[in-house]
């Protein structure tokens, strides 16, 4: 990461440690199974196919997130990190068996993934907010950079390790080593030590935790206004950085590696982001004008793609887009996620994931929509349009300008210093 990250990581701690190396490789799985079973499902199946594919799925995990945020919250974090990824584990090997057979029986591999998507809304929340009690409040922002920085290497090397395995073998060998890697992201998280949760198991005691936290949410204006934006924003971000590469890529009759290209792209600029990058802007702008510019530049990396023909322009476009999430997120999500109290994160976090996965069911149904009657260049134009659009939104969510304003310490804490009684003792 850079000349002082060795001496920086080692004093954090092994819990730390193990939990980087937990992230990197269970995203680095990820993003190799990102790659593997869409690329598999378009020469398999269809368009259609991918669409109903990213649909259910997200749908899912829509229904999942919320239902077990209050794990989170309530459960230890290793338990449910390692727990998580052991299911993950069982849905994957059921869905390289099948690839490995070439079965092509699109409910089969549903119903597998969402095996996958249900063990997942238990892990992410519990893996996004596990760092602010395995570190001293002190260490709390430079261990998020890390964590953003191994998930961003994660990112990086997995669609590009991904892409290369499918344009020298195939997507059995992808998937097989997809397992692989979930199963040393387990163990290494089995090493995790986190404090214990003793929380009741009640329903009542569990919806009464559920309904706080969605609560929070909805009460507090700038949360409201700014997930209402993200949502609009994440209809037409999801597809385009999900199921329309593929078919960008098989539209201008390229190889498997050019997608895997087109993913580790996106990755890469991720990585500079998270590197420093994204923080050096905000410095240079401030961070209000560095987020909001990053979510219009979003756009326009859309329409580029919409435009190009060119392989490495494309590629290029991806890179860029890249950055520009990471400096969404380290110059936005990692101050909003300090002004969340630390027993409701897991919830909060949650519900921020939930309302992405219903940009996910909706955004792949109008991409879907739009490719029955134009071409995918088209849908990628119109949807950059869309995005720089509604991202303009962004300004007018209440105390957003003011709160990108402030520091770090002033951000951590504020939900609870200024609504109090939304997060009241259980």
């Amino acid at each position: 990461m850079s000349h002082r990250a060795p001496g920086r990581l080692a004093e954090l701690g092994d819990t730390f440690r193990y939990l980087l190396i937990s992230d990197l490789l269970m995203l680095l799985a990820i993003m190799v199974g990102q790659v593997a079973i869409p690329w598999w499902i378009v020469h398999r199946g269809s368009a259609h196919d991918l669409a109903v594919y990213a649909g259910v799925l997200a749908a899912t995990s829509f229904v999942a997130l919320p239902l077990l945020s209050p794990l989170g919250d309530r459960v230890s974090k290793r338990t449910l990190i390692a727990g998580g990824l052991a299911c993950h584990l069982a849905g994957s090997c059921a869905v390289a068996v099948l690839v490995q057979h070439d079965i092509f029986q699109l409910p089969l591999v549903i119903a597998f993934q969402m095996i996958n998507v249900i063990a997942m809304a238990a892990v992410m929340p519990a893996s996004l907010s596990i760092v602010a009690e395995v570190l001293p409040p002190e260490r709390i922002t430079a261990g998020l950079g890390m964590q953003k920085s191994a998930q961003a290497i994660g990112r990086l090397i997995g669609p590009a390790l991904g892409g290369a395995i499918l344009a020298a073998s195939s997507s059995a060998v992808a998937l097989w080593l997809h397992v692989i890697l979930l199963a040393v992201a387990c163990v290494c998280a089995g090493r995790i030590v986190a404090p214990g949760k003793t929380g009741a198991a009640g329903n009542s005691r569990w919806l009464a935790d559920l309904r706080a936290g969605l609560a929070a949410k909805w009460k507090i204006p700038m949360e409201r206004g700014w997930t209402f934006v993200s949502f609009l924003v994440m209809i037409f971000f999801t597809p385009a950085i999900g199921m329309l590469v593929p078919l960008k890529v098989q539209s201008l009759h390229l190889s498997g590696a050019w997608f895997g290209a087109c993913e580790a792209g996106l990755s890469a600029g991720l990585l500079l982001g998270a590197l420093g990058g994204s923080v050096r802007l905000a410095n240079a702008v401030g961070r209000f004008r560095a987020s909001f510019g990053a979510i219009l530049c979003e756009g326009l990396c859309l329409i580029v793609l919409g435009l190009t023909h060119t392989p490495v322009v494309m590629v290029g476009a991806f890179v860029l887009f890249g950055a520009c999430i990471s400096t969404v997120q380290m110059v936005g999500q990692t101050h909003r996620m300090l002004a969340m109290p630390p027993d409701f994160r897991a919830r909060m976090m949650a519900v921020n994931m939930m309302v992405m996965q219903v940009a996910g069911v909706l955004g792949p149904g109008i991409a879907g929509a739009a490719l029955a009657g134009t071409g995918i260049d088209a849908v990628y134009f119109c949807f950059g349009i869309a995005l720089c659009a509604v991202g303009l939104g962004y300004p007018l969510v209440p105390g957003y300008r003011s709160f990108l304003g402030m520091s770090h310490d002033e951000a951590k804490g504020l939900y609870a210093r200024t609504h109090p009684r939304l997060f009241r003792s259980r």
